[in-house]
Formats: C-alpha cells, sequence, structure tokens
C-alpha cells in the first residue's frame, strides 16, 4: 500500500476516535443526568420560560466578559435575584448542579484536546 495513502487512513481514525469521543459523552452519566434534568424542566413551560431567561442574560454577560465590557450592573443584579430564586427549587438547583458537572466534564475535554494541538495554533 503506498505511503500516501497510509497516511490518509491515519487520518481517518482521528475520525473514528471523534465518533467513539462523542458515543462516549452520550453514555457519561454526566451527560445522561443533564439531560434527564433538562428534560424534566422541559415538562413546566413556566420554569422553562424563567430559566431560558436566566441564561440568556447568563450568556449575554458572558459574551460582554470575554469581550472585555464592562458588565451591566442592572443585568447582573437581575441574574443574581433570578438565580436566587430559580435555586430555592430543588429540581431547578439539580438541574443547575448537573449542568456545571456536565460543563466541567465538556471543558475538560476541550483542555486536553487544546494541549495536544498547542504547538500548532
Amino acid at each position: 500500500m503506498p505511503a500516501h495513502f497510509q497516511k490518509g487512513c491515519k487520518n481517518m481514525n482521528v475520525y473514528d476516535d471523534v465518533n467513539n469521543l462523542a458515543r462516549s459523552i452520550k453514555e457519561s452519566k454526566e451527560y445522561k443526568d443533564y439531560k434527564e434534568a433538562k428534560d424534566e424542566i422541559k415538562k413546566d413551560p413556566g420554569l422553562k420560560e424563567k430559566i431560558d431567561e436566566f441564561e440568556k442574560i447568563r450568556y449575554e454577560e458572558q459574551l460582554l466578559a470575554l469581550q472585555g465590557e464592562k458588565q451591566s450592573e442592572e443585568k447582573m443584579k437581575k441574574l443574581q435575584e433570578l438565580y436566587t430564586i430559580l435555586s430555592s427549587n430543588p429540581s431547578v438547583k439539580d438541574y443547575f448542579d448537573r449542568e456545571v458537572r456536565f460543563n466541567v466534564m465538556i471543558a475538560d475535554v476541550n483542555r486536553i484536546i487544546g494541549e495536544a494541538i498547542k504547538d500548532v495554533l
């Protein structure tokens, strides 16, 4: 088999590995727990709407922070108020806890990949 073809086959292994990683993530406890909590929240449209509002404001403020811009004190106060109200609900607190565990796992995966390729970035 020509050497250039063998190299091409090696590259296919990356895609196989990524597909295996994706499958492993979907089979992980963190993913399953988070999905279960998310599905439960979806059953209560009013609660889901409040969480969506919270997440929208949180995303906007994180984006401002990443861009080096000053975060809105009014929105930060609203965010804190929403979090306090939402997290007093045990199912929402559980949802937030599971979301954090899932996000930590994904951040760890991204960090590991980033470390592996940092010399070419």
